[in-house]
């Protein structure tokens, strides 16, 4: 099968593109006239000098919340599912989106619910994601729940990025002050080591630590990567290990520096989020739980979730587990619990989820605060103690001179 590119307009003149795979052109026109389309242009795609540089191909949050936005706005104007697929396939500009996107049309062609469709591609479509979908075809409000879920992915998304830009600082900060020590024990102890040659005697202890390690790092410099590169890929490696990943999650909200303080209100907010838009999409509460408990990016929460869930099924309540549990503070149980007796829940929920994001805002601005001062401290005692290393031997010459 060749794949081709074609250019054609529906009966109300609205333009359309996008790719085929066929087996020669007149199936492709086939296939657009099924589609209701008319045939302006129908060109063969070569890739034999394509070259593919996307290494980790993946679809952004804004654009797979755009996506979802668009799609909604279709289902509300009465479009037709599959019609709705074929439009958003052809104006895609992510690759990876455009490809599933063109699956999941393939699939709901075969006769697949839309839902079902998306789950078959759990990397772009979350099990969040698939749920709220699901709810929307069983209750008939397809439409508000592609909004909803359209407004959590930019929520996830925004407390992300604010995670991220409060460790650009410290990460630049600390890069910088691994390149000063590398530079000046490559190339500065050197020029005092020829200096320190023409004085009597053993050099000061901290002195002489320095040059050996100056003498190791240019002489035998690929230890030092290859020592590196393990530690990188062993991390990584246990981080992804089942036990791995259950010691590391507890061990972030143990960092001190405020730093446990954040990851903890990162995942609150996201498991407060995430749960206010599953129940109010109608998803079943066990089912809400057990997604909302794995995508809370900490085990901790997941863990916890398990005696929610069991205290569901024996008829009991959300929020008396919750307020037993030691990574839910006592105003979210207490919240959740309001919430079911009013039958508000999601609303209650929604609130929990709006301030532990405004929380996480004012957490990362004083941590910023807080890690400018340590990291000035961190690279000025880095530099401070190569530079004292080297002038103790002067001082010693100075003191035996009589």
């Amino acid at each position: 099968m060749a794949t081709y590119i074609f250019k054609a307009m529906d009966l109300a003149g609205i333009p359309a593109k996008g790719e085929v795979e066929a087996l020669t052109k007149q199936d492709v026109a086939d296939q657009l006239k099924q589609r209701g389309l008319v045939v302006i242009d129908i060109a063969q795609k070569y890739r034999s000098k394509e070259l593919n540089i996307e290494l980790l191909p993946h679809v952004k949050p804004a654009q797979l919340a755009v996506m979802t936005r668009q799609l909604a706005t279709m289902v509300t104007s009465g479009m037709p599912i599959l019609r709705c697929l074929y439009v958003l396939e052809s104006q895609a500009e992510n690759k990876l989106l455009r490809t599933t996107l063109a699956g999941v049309r393939a699939d709901v062609e075969a006769g697949l619910l839309l839902s079902d469709a998306l789950e078959r591609y759990p990397k772009v479509f979350s099990p969040l994601y698939v749920a709220m979908v699901r709810a929307g075809e069983a209750g008939g409000v397809l439409e508000e729940c592609l909004l909803r879920v359209a407004d959590q992915v930019e929520k996830d998304a925004s407390l992300r990025r604010q995670v991220r830009a409060a460790m650009v600082y410290p990460t630049l900060v600390i890069t910088v002050a691994l390149v000063v020590l590398l530079a000046l024990v490559a190339f500065l102890i050197p020029v005092f080591e020829k200096v320190f040659k023409q004085f009597p005697g053993k050099l000061p202890g901290l002195s002489q630590f320095m040059v050996n390690f100056s003498h190791a790092l240019t002489g035998q410099w690929y230890l030092f990567v290859l020592v590196t590169v393990g530690l990188v890929v062993g991390f990584i490696s246990w981080k992804r290990s089942k036990w791995g990943r259950n010691q590391w999650d507890r061990l972030k909200l143990r960092i001190p520096m405020k730093i446990g303080d954040v990851v903890q209100k990162v995942a609150l907010a996201r498991w407060s989020r995430t749960l206010a838009s599953l129940t109010a999409a109608g998803v079943p509460i066990i089912q809400a739980l057990e997604i909302t408990g794995k995508t809370a990016g900490n085990v901790v929460i997941d863990e916890a979730m398990g005696s929610v869930i069991a205290s569901v099924k024996s008829g009991g309540t959300i929020g008396e587990p919750l307020k037993h549990a030691g990574v839910f503070p006592p105003m979210v149980g207490q919240m959740v619990t309001v919430g079911e007796e009013t039958g508000a829940l999601d609303t209650m929920l929604s609130k929990v989820a709006d301030f532990y994001e405004d929380e996480v805002a004012a957490a990362v601005k004083a941590l910023a605060s807080i890690m400018e001062p340590v990291m000035i401290i961190i690279v000025g005692s880095i530099v401070g103690v190569i530079v004292i290393s080297m002038y103790l031997p002067l001082f010693s010459v100075y003191n035996a001179i009589p």
